[in-house]
């Protein structure tokens, strides 16, 4: 069945007056998927640095002092919030109290975020998981965008417009590949909780060796519960990931052959940093179609080896 995108409130923030018009906006963002996100609906119209690049551990990353700078000379400054930066969180409340400073992520509708096994009373940040929710995200994005440089509302609200539609048809390429994984094989172990939403989105039992946060340690109880499930349920299959340490995975394997079940790496996924930087994985739409790809193919679904576009590295 289809999925719906819901329609999410687009909410600016109270910025004061812009300057004249420029040439174009000066846009430091947190996470690469954020700086996606604002090059696909900016365009000309804006320079986007990401301070968190390809492998980088947004739960645990604290700003440089190169950072202070980019961030304090920057037109806007977004990050994603949901306590995703959670090291860096004081610093940006703080900038935002001289600095033209939003959260993305901190005005999707609370009903349709996940709660967090880490922290009482915080969302699980990893909403670009779901392209549903990512689209909330880019309404965020446009918003900002429009705030800080009125004069080009219409064409960061005609790029929002396509992107989006770009979106949707990831998503329909994500349910049907995903809808291929047979029902015994749907379990997808990863390193860190990070892929909660995607579990919600296409009907997988997502587990995590470690939490939400990847501050969070896994311990040898921990690990054996989960070569128990591997060699009851038979899992032929377990995920690394790209920006966090494989060590617990292959724990994992270690145990399972040491009962006498053998389970593979299906592949290295992106979950809180893209791909390499100037290669289809360093876009958003990139991360999330190796994923998918990666996913489905790994776990006995039929999807082609170079994803949607037939653009994904092939090894």
């Amino acid at each position: 069945m289809k999925r719906v995108f819901p329609a999410l409130a687009v909410t600016a923030a109270l910025f004061p007056a812009t300057a004249p018009a420029q040439e174009a906006l000066s846009v430091v963002t947190t996470t690469g998927m954020i700086a996606d996100a604002v090059r696909q609906v900016g365009g000309d119209m804006v320079e986007v640095q990401a301070l968190m690049g390809p492998g980088v551990d947004p739960h645990a990353y604290r700003q440089t002092r190169s950072d202070i700078v980019a961030t304090a000379r920057a037109d806007l400054v977004l990050w994603h919030g949901l306590y995703l930066e959670a090291q860096m969180e004081e610093f940006l409340l703080e900038l935002a109290e001289t600095n033209r400073v939003m959260p993305v992520a901190e005005a999707l509708p609370h009903d349709a975020l996940l709660g967090s096994e880490d922290y009482a009373g915080q969302f699980d940040p990893h909403v670009w998981m779901d392209p549903a929710l990512w689209a909330g995200v880019v309404a965020e994005v446009e918003a900002a965008l429009s705030d800080a440089m009125p004069d080009a509302e219409d064409i960061f609200t005609a790029n929002a417009a396509a992107f989006v539609t770009e979106i949707e048809a990831l998503a329909s390429y994500s349910e049907t590949t995903l809808d291929t994984v047979p029902d015994t094989a749907r379990v997808l172990i990863t390193a860190h909780d990070a892929f909660s939403y995607f579990g919600a989105a296409y009907g997988f039992e997502v587990v995590g060796i470690q939490g939400i946060s990847t501050e969070s340690e896994a311990g040898l109880q921990r690990i054996s519960e989960l070569v128990d499930l591997i060699v009851t349920r038979e899992i032929g299959a377990v995920f690394v990931e790209s920006s966090v340490s494989d060590r617990n995975i292959r724990a994992l394997i270690e145990g399972a052959a040491a009962r006498g079940h053998e389970v593979v790496i299906g592949g290295e996924l992106y979950s809180d940093a893209m791909g390499p930087a100037g290669t289809y994985e360093g876009t958003w739409i990139g991360m999330i179609d190796h994923n998918v790809t990666t996913i489905a193919r790994a776990l006995g679904g039929d999807a082609p080896e170079g994803g949607m576009q037939g653009r994904l590295m092939v090894n």
